[in-house]
């Protein structure tokens, strides 16, 4: 008997639903764009954001999705184990800091392959067992781009400081050691300081 589909998470460009052990990551029609460039934007948006996540899970652990069905479906196998932003707080400082220096060298990883991920949080990573999965690549994008990817670590520091207020610092300290195997990272977490005075200014 089939499983019945359940909807595990939604926002304002898709939804996503979980059957017979599937995630299946439907974009949402928007009304108020003409019928025809809807479907032409979701087509090439699902198009790329499988593209992307073909690349990033020859290179890290990622979610690797199956051929498209429909143009605007992305099916991929379902992960199992939790999301980052649930567990990492229960754990001692010590598993912390590994974990987040491991999310830093999964990071670097990607940048080397000029990969921005462009929503990295740690609702955006899965922890099964001592592997750290990356998945929901709908913003990410090819970029060599310094700055994007300085962006792109801003981004998660942010995301820490919001969610994992207690140990942020520390933690991002962990994630910029772990990225420092990107032989480009000297120049990218010195953008990051440039980013991050941009920010302050905005405030």
């Amino acid at each position: 008997m089939p499983e019945k589909t359940k909807i595990v998470a939604q926002g304002a460009e898709a939804i996503i639903e979980l059957k017979d052990n599937l995630i299946i990551k439907n974009r949402i029609p928007k009304s108020y764009r003409l019928k025809e460039l809807d479907e032409k934007i979701r087509k090439q948006r699902t198009k790329a954001e499988k593209k992307l996540l073909e690349k990033a899970c020859k290179i890290i652990n990622a979610p690797n999705p199956f051929p498209l069905e429909e143009f605007d479906k992305i099916k991929m196998p379902f992960i199992e184990g939790k999301k980052l932003s649930e567990i990492l707080d229960s754990f001692t400082l010590k598993k912390q800091k590994e974990i987040c220096k491991k999310v830093g060298e999964e990071i670097s990883k990607l940048h080397n392959a000029d990969i921005i991920h462009g929503d990295l949080t740690t609702s955006n990573m899965i922890l099964n067992d001592d592997k750290i999965f990356f998945i929901d690549f709908g913003l990410g994008y090819i970029s060599p781009k310094v700055e994007d990817k300085a962006v792109d670590l801003h981004l998660l520091k942010q995301a820490l400081e919001a969610k994992h207020f207690k140990n942020w610092e520390i933690l991002f300290n962990e994630i910029k050691e772990g990225y420092e195997n990107y032989k480009e990272s000297k120049k990218i977490l010195e953008r990051l300081k440039t980013v991050e005075k941009r920010g302050r200014y905005k405030d």
